[in-house]
Order: C-alpha cells, then structure tokens, then sequence
C-alpha cells in the first residue's frame, strides 16, 4: 500500500512539474499585455517551430512588434533565454521570440527558413494579433543576428520560404544586429560555421546564399549594427563589411562600436549605451 501511494505521488508531482514547465516564462511583461507561449508557426515533419508572442490585444491601434531570435552558433540555445525586453514594452512594443531549427535536427539553410516562416506568421496573423505590419523590427545576436538580417534582407525573395509559400509583400521596418555574422564565406571553415554549413561548407555558391551580405540593395530595410571591436568569437570585421555595404546602397545604417566589447556579455554601461543607442535610431525612423 504505502509502494502505491508513492507511485502515485510521484506521478501527481510529474504532473504538476510539466504543468508548471509548460507555463514558464522568464520573460517579464505588462499586466495589460497576454502571453501565448509555445506558438506552432510552423511544422517540419516531426519537428515543430514554437514561439512565445506578447501582444497587447487592448491597444486602440495595431502595435509595433520586435520579433527577437536567439543566438547560439546555430547549435544552442533557447526563445527562453531571451529576456530583458522591458524597453520594447514600454514603448508599446508587442514581442515574438522565436525558436528554430539547431543544427542537431537539420543544417543550413534550416534555420533561414524557420526564421523566414515566424516572420510569414506575424503578417498572417497580425490582425488577430493587433500588430502593425508596417512597424515590423527583427533582432537577434550572434548566430540570431545574422537569421535576423536574412529574414529581413530576403523582403519579397522567396526562395528560403519553401515551407511556408507566400505570396504576402514582406517587408520589415528595420532590422537589429548584434555581433551577427555578416559574410559566412572566410568564416565556412571555422567550428560553428562549419558546423551549421555541413556539407555546404565547401560549396562557394551555397555559402554565399546563406550570407546577409549579398542581399543588400538600395531597398534594403534600416539595419542597426552592434559590435565589440574585442569579440573572440565573430570578427568585429564582418560588421565593418556590412556598415560599407550599406553605405554605398545609402541604406539608413548605424554601426555602434563597443569599445573593448567581447561577444556579448557587455558590461552594464555598455548595455545601456547600446540600449539607448538602438532607441535612438528606432525613434529616428519614426518607430
């Protein structure tokens, strides 16, 4: 009798861990805005692409929205691990933060076009949502950033968006990158690009296709660039390439140099500097 008993409570605690598991959100957001946590935006096979959505559904009109990607080098990390997002909340942003595809379940361009599909069901999905399709930002760092600045470089090219066909008129309104990697060509060989590129890693046209950098025209969205002129990880030149880039194509562009910055980590004056810095730009352009 008592063996039962500690069976089933064993399996009332199980139950109510996954209960709680499946609740958690570490992201802090105002009391007149809902939560929709593990979203489906998209199925592949087996493997299903879920992202928490914070909206304000109360908002007399549509909201902007930052839709955030996680970083990782393509092989870690979690939608969880994005918080401190106070900022866009306060100024009256709805927040997507997306999961994709890691490179355990498939290479590249998987994650592109994970990315590109969370992106397709914010526009489908933006009345429902109270969103505002003409103030749509894109932000990530590191392996994000660069997911970031393809999502929102392809515009109408749809040739990632196999899993999710369209025919909408995508644009964003800006892009945000941090420590992104721009130009995955000098880096193929590299572990975590080389990782991500798979057998792809040896094919030059492949690489540049899965590279930010060659998608850049004069209709390209404004792009914030933020990098640490220090970072170990992603060559403070692959921000510099994009910043010039953007420049000869007049593309509205500012690159934040964090002086003595690593790959992220930044200390707390950094991250208000940058903070400040993105807001300035965002509100420049009338987001």
């Amino acid at each position: 009798m008592k063996y039962i008993m500690l069976i089933m409570a064993f399996f009332c605690y199980t139950h109510i861990f996954f209960a709680q598991e499946k609740e958690y959100t570490s992201v802090e957001y105002p009391d007149d805005y809902t939560a929709e946590i593990d979203v489906v935006y998209t199925q592949v096979n087996n493997w299903k692409g879920y992202m928490d959505i914070f909206t304000n559904p109360n908002a007399k009109t549509p909201t902007p929205i930052v839709i955030n990607i996680h970083g990782g080098g393509w092989k870690s990390g979690q939608k969880e691990s994005q918080t401190g997002l106070e900022t866009f909340f306060s100024n009256g942003y709805a927040v997507a933060n997306v999961s994709y595809r890691l490179v355990d379940v498939a290479p590249a361009p998987a994650a592109i076009q994970d990315v590109r599909c969370a992106l397709l069901y914010i526009y489908r999905n933006a009345k429902k949502l109270n969103i505002d399709t003409n103030k749509i930002v894109i932000m990530g760092g590191s392996a994000g950033g660069h997911l970031a600045l393809m999502a929102g470089l392809l515009a109408d090219n749809n040739s990632f968006d196999s899993n999710c066909p369209n025919s909408e008129n995508i644009k964003v309104a800006a892009i945000i990158d941090k420590y992104g990697v721009t130009d995955l060509t000098p880096l193929a060989y590299r572990n975590s690009p080389r990782d991500w590129l798979g057998l792809n890693n040896i094919d030059a046209e492949f690489v540049k296709k899965v590279s930010p950098i060659n998608y850049i025209s004069q209709n390209s969205p404004p792009i914030f660039i933020a990098h640490g002129d220090a970072d170990p990880v992603v060559p403070y030149k692959q921000s510099l390439i994009l910043y010039k880039r953007l420049k000869v194509y007049k593309v509205k562009t500012r690159l934040l140099t964090i002086k003595k910055g690593r790959h992220g980590n930044f200390t707390q004056k950094q991250n208000i500097l940058l903070s400040k810095s993105i807001w300035k730009f965002l509100n420049n352009l009338g987001l």
